[in-house]
């Protein structure tokens, strides 16, 4: 997803222990569970084993991540009313075992689980635990190998680049340290239009993980227009998530478009291989692509959401910037619920997410 709307050092070695003990010594989720601490471990798990464009938001402050003493990896996730809200799927060699152990210390809590954008390997782990999967929305990627702007088919697109350069325009890649000011005073203008932040299912700055993402911005006169944050991005399709996004609602047209622009070029000259542009609920939906485990009624709802939703999410707007770009993978995404498909736990997501 895109907010339109703790430099962690990984490197040097195998990381011995991932967990440690809550305060006290022991965990107070039993004798085989242990809350993670340590963020630089949590990276090596979605480095190892995660196939989700999006993993990196797992580092986002805010999260918790539960781990299992006799199978390692890591489950992220946040509380949300009766409900554990996961993201994505278990980072680990055995996902299906730590989903097990994840569930049972749901049920233990008297709490059911709902994951959000669960990639299409990941169904098999949890329609194996009992879960019921539903297609939801879709994330879109550029192969940087093959990307161009020339053609007709991207006139638009590069007179709107033009256009914002002609303005005055200048994009450049920089440190948050260095600009961290401007943008919390461009957030404070964003957020009067927008209201309260998406969280958990899009990317921050700041924090432990930022050193690992790069910072585009435009500025008009030395003066901040809109930025946008790219986070790594690991798997088959490795490469550079187009991640948070704001600009100034006085900026001119085709400011993102071209800080966009400057950074697919700056990727692409370093043979970084895709560029991820997340994911977008009730977006992509094709009955063809839904497990049998899914349900008809949640099916029925998403579509309508895909239809009429506007006013729970910005999807059509989203899309329409996504399509900019000519995508040459759209890949599906899931919801998974802990026996049936509930209405109140995927309203826990949005919760979650800060979006209700």
């Amino acid at each position: 997803m895109i907010d339109t709307g703790s430099g962690i050092r990984a490197g040097g070695g195998v990381v011995r222990s991932p967990y440690q003990a809550s305060e006290g010594g022991r965990s107070r989720m039993g004798p085989n569970v242990v809350e993670t601490r340590s963020p630089s471990a949590t990276l090596e798990f979605l480095k190892e084993y995660s196939d989700n464009p999006s993993a990196f938001l797992a580092l986002n402050t805010g999260n918790r991540r539960f781990g299992c003493r006799e199978v390692p990896g890591v489950v992220v996730y946040r509380e949300s009313g009766r409900h554990l809200v996961v993201f994505g799927a278990p980072f680990g060699p055995d996902p299906a075992a730590l989903l097990r152990r994840f569930t049972d210390h749901a049920a233990a809590r008297g709490a059911r689980v709902v994951a959000i954008q669960a990639q299409a390997g990941d169904v098999d782990t949890y329609t194996g635990a009992g879960y019921t999967v539903n297609q939801v929305g879709a994330s879109y990627a550029v192969d940087l190998s093959r990307f161009t702007l020339r053609g007709s088919r991207f006139v638009r697109l590069r007179n709107k680049v033009s256009r914002a350069h002609r303005a005055g325009v200048r994009v450049t890649e920089v440190s948050f340290a260095e600009h961290a000011g401007a943008i919390a005073d461009l957030d404070r203008v964003w957020l009067r239009d927008k209201g309260k932040p998406l969280e958990f299912l899009v990317g921050q700055l700041g924090g432990p993980a930022q050193d690992h993402r790069r910072l585009f911005i435009a500025t008009i006169g030395g003066d901040l227009a809109g930025y946008i944050s790219y986070s790594p991005a690991y798997g088959a399709r490795p490469g550079w998530l187009h991640d948070l996004s704001r600009r100034r609602p006085d900026a001119p047209p085709g400011v993102m478009e071209a800080v966009n622009t400057a950074a697919l070029a700056t990727f692409a000259a370093e043979g970084a291989p895709w560029l991820h542009f997340g994911f977008t609920p009730f977006t992509g939906l094709d009955p063809a692509l839904e497990d049998p485990s899914a349900s008809r009624w949640f099916r029925w709802l998403a579509g309508q959401l895909a239809t009429r939703g506007a006013a729970v999410y910005p999807a059509a707007t989203q899309l329409a910037y996504k399509r900019k770009w000519a995508p040459h993978v759209v890949a599906p995404e899931y919801v998974a619920f802990s026996g049936r498909a509930s209405l109140s736990g995927f309203l826990q997501v949005f919760r979650a997410a800060n979006a209700l």
